[in-house]
């Protein structure tokens, strides 16, 4: 029995295996958009399977959405129609026409070049384009360990500012430590309670020192508020200075975690390191003794916030 055959596939109209199956949302939508993505490109779908070397009737599933295909293939069918991994499975800058542009446009673009898009989008957007160095809430980023309590502490003294531990804030908006926090709501939980006690602390202290989560830095939308409304100082130390600190202080948990403290905590320092980077200002609490650093501090900060030194 011969069966219709479908334009431009060269398949059966009969649907690919498994089609009598409930079909996965998620692997729904992602055949669809492959299909956009080969209509958008004048692309039958031999064409494309052979482009990316995938079985014809491998990406007739994909694009069914019955098809569980791998990373590679994704990769694959990503690479022949000349896109992103990200707009195959769909991030936000593969969302509408104006979004695909836009990016185009920053594609291989150096990271000066992209940090001042990023500052006028934000002048542009009204939410404050950062690294102007005129906002009176100075916000001290870095790992724990660093030196941001006790130097904090010294400079909001010094400024006559408050001085926040936004840690500290955070609890009293859940009720309860932050370690509680994530082992009984997780970490969306509590990325949310960080940006909620941010936001207050920008909105109540017009003059502040705060200290800063080390972790903040991993929530985008959060760290591009605090670079938006805040002066920033990255506390910067050691690997071996951020461990002996935090354990001097009674806290045993980079040792209990892991026999591998020290590697761990020297691959968070270097997957956080480019976003602290973005600070105005970077201060090396291992370099010299507290009270010398805090005069390095000091002076820094003063001539940034434009206070007599």
């Amino acid at each position: 029995m011969s069966s219709t055959i479908l334009p431009l596939s060269g398949l059966t109209t009969e649907q690919p295996e498994t089609a009598s199956q409930k079909k996965n949302p998620f692997l729904t939508a992602l055949g669809e958009r492959v299909r956009a993505l080969r209509s958008r490109r004048g692309m039958t779908r031999k064409a494309l399977a052979l482009a990316a070397d995938v079985s014809e009737r491998h990406l007739a599933n994909l694009e069914y959405g019955v098809g569980n295909a791998s990373i590679l293939v994704l990769l694959q069918v990503a690479g022949a129609l000349q896109c992103s991994l990200g707009e195959v499975v769909s991030d936000v800058t593969s969302s509408s026409p104006e979004w695909l542009l836009i990016r185009e446009l920053l594609v291989e673009r150096d990271e000066a070049t992209l940090q001042r898009v990023r500052v006028t989008i934000g002048e542009l957007l009204g939410t404050g384009g950062g690294q102007t160095g005129q906002g009176t809430c100075v916000a001290l980023v870095g790992l724990r360990g660093a030196g941001k309590s006790t130097l904090g502490q010294m400079l909001a003294e010094d400024l006559d500012f408050p001085f926040v531990e936004l840690s500290r804030e955070i609890e009293k908006f859940a009720g309860c430590s932050v370690s509680e926090i994530q082992a009984l709501y997780g970490i969306n939980a509590y990325r949310r309670y960080e940006r909620r006690a941010l936001e207050e602390a920008i909105q109540i202290y017009p003059e502040a020192v705060i200290a800063i989560p080390g972790g903040l830095v991993s929530d985008a939308g959060t760290f591009n508020q605090l670079l938006s409304h805040c002066s920033t100082v990255w506390l910067q130390a050691d690997p071996e200075d951020h461990m002996k600190r935090v354990m001097a202080q009674g806290d045993l948990r980079p040792m209990a975690a892991s026999p591998e403290a020290m590697a761990d905590l020297k691959g968070i320092l270097a997957g956080r390191a480019a976003f602290y980077a973005k600070a105005q200002l970077r201060v090396d609490t291992s370099a010299q003794p507290l009270g010398a650093t805090f005069l390095i501090l000091r002076e820094q900060v003063r001539l940034l916030l434009r206070l007599p030194v």
